[in-house]
C-alpha cells in the first residue's frame, strides 16, 4: 500500500501553539475569524488556512468543508480562485484550505495511489493528515462531526475519492472536479457515501473517458469510477439522465431511494472549477454552464453521517 489507514499507529504531534502563533485575522469585535495553521504529522510540518463564517461565535453544529488544491496548487490559490469562501461566509459554514506536499519545483500534490508526485513518490500519508486535521478542527472549534464534508480540484479531487475510501466514518460526503479514482489498494468504505462528480468533456488533462493525460500520466476512466461507487452505494438501479443547456445531469439512487451520485458532464470548460477563476493565463478556461461551488454546497446539505 502507498499509505496507512486512518487507524494508523504512526505518531502524530499536534502543535496547538502554531494554531494561533501564526497569522490570524480579527474582526471588528476582536474575534478571530482566520488562521494559518501548522499541525506536525508523520515527521513533517503540514500547513493549512482555516476561515470560520461571520456567524461563528453565535452558532453551534457547524458543517466544515476541507477543500484541496490541484497538482501545482496551493491552499491560498484554492481559495482565491473557487470561491468557496464567500460561499462558507454567506451560507454559515466553516472551510480549511490544507496543503499537499510541496516539491523541489515547489509544486503541491497529494498522494491519491496512482497519482502524484512527489507526495506519491514520497508515499506520504495524506489519509492520516486529513484525519489528524479533521479530529483537530473538531476537538477545538464548533464544528458538527457529522457534517464534515470534502471537496477537491484534480489532484484534489483523487484524493477526495480517496478519503472516501478510507475516511467514510469521518467524511459525510465528497466532491470531485475534474478527477477520477486513482486508488492502488481496494476501496473499502464503512459506508455508502454520497458523490458528486464534476468534469469537463473538454478536459484533456485528466480525460474524462480515461487515458494519458496530464505529466504523462494514465487516469482511470471516470465512467469507471463510477462503476465502482454505484456498486459501493448500492445504486442498483438504472440512473436517471437529464440533458441541460452545456452540461449532462446524470443521478443514480441508492436502494433506499436517496440520491447517492449525481454527475455533472459539461461541454465546455475544460481543466478547471466551473463558475471560478483561472488559476494562471494558460490554464484552461472555466465552465460557465454551472457552478461547481454552488452545487457542492446544495449537495452537501443533503447529506450527513448516520
Amino acid at each position: 500500500m502507498l499509505r496507512s489507514r486512518s487507524g494508523s499507529k504512526v505518531q502524530l504531534i499536534l502543535l496547538l501553539f502554531p494554531l494561533f502563533a501564526l497569522s490570524c485575522q480579527k474582526g471588528d469585535s476582536g474575534k478571530v475569524y482566520r488562521y494559518n495553521g501548522k499541525m506536525n504529522v508523520d515527521g513533517r510540518t503540514r500547513t493549512y488556512i482555516l476561515n470560520l463564517p461571520p456567524d461563528y461565535y453565535d452558532t453551534s453544529g457547524i458543517p466544515l468543508v476541507i477543500a484541496l488544491h490541484g497538482f501545482g496548487g496551493s491552499a491560498s490559490q484554492c481559495e482565491a480562485d473557487y470561491g468557496i469562501t464567500d460561499k462558507a461566509n454567506a451560507e454559515n459554514f466553516i472551510v480549511v484550505y490544507p496543503d499537499g506536499v510541496y516539491g523541489p519545483r515547489g509544486l503541491g500534490s497529494w498522494n491519491a495511489g496512482a497519482c502524484c508526485p512527489v507526495a506519491q513518490t514520497e508515499n506520504v500519508d495524506d489519509v492520516h493528515f486529513i484525519s489528524a486535521l479533521i479530529d483537530q478542527l473538531v476537538d477545538n472549534y464548533k464544528v458538527d462531526p457529522k457534517k464534515v464534508y470534502v471537496a477537491g480540484m484534480s489532484n484534489g479531487a483523487m484524493m477526495a475519492y480517496t478519503l472516501a475510501c478510507d475516511l467514510s466514518d469521518k467524511i459525510a460526503a465528497i466532491t470531485s472536479v475534474s478527477g477520477t479514482l486513482m486508488v492502488t489498494s481496494p476501496c473499502l468504505p464503512s459506508r455508502e457515501v454520497p458523490i458528486l462528480h464534476i468534469h469537463s468533456a473538454l478536459d484533456v488533462k485528466v480525460p474524462y473517458a480515461g487515458g494519458i493525460g496530464m505529466g504523462n500520466h494514465y487516469f482511470t476512466p471516470v465512467d469507471s469510477a463510477m462503476g465502482v461507487w454505484t456498486a459501493l452505494d448500492s445504486c442498483d438501479t438504472p440512473p436517471l439522465v437529464t440533458e441541460n443547456t452545456g452540461y449532462t445531469f446524470t443521478e443514480w439512487k441508492d436502494h433506499n431511494g436517496k440520491v447517492a451520485i449525481d454527475l455533472y458532464l459539461t461541454q465546455d470548460g475544460g481543466h478547471s472549477w466551473p463558475g471560478g477563476l483561472k488559476p494562471r493565463d494558460k490554464a484552461d478556461p472555466p465552465s460557465t454552464a454551472i457552478n461547481a461551488t454552488d452545487l457542492l454546497w446544495d449537495f452537501f446539505q443533503r447529506h450527513s453521517l448516520p
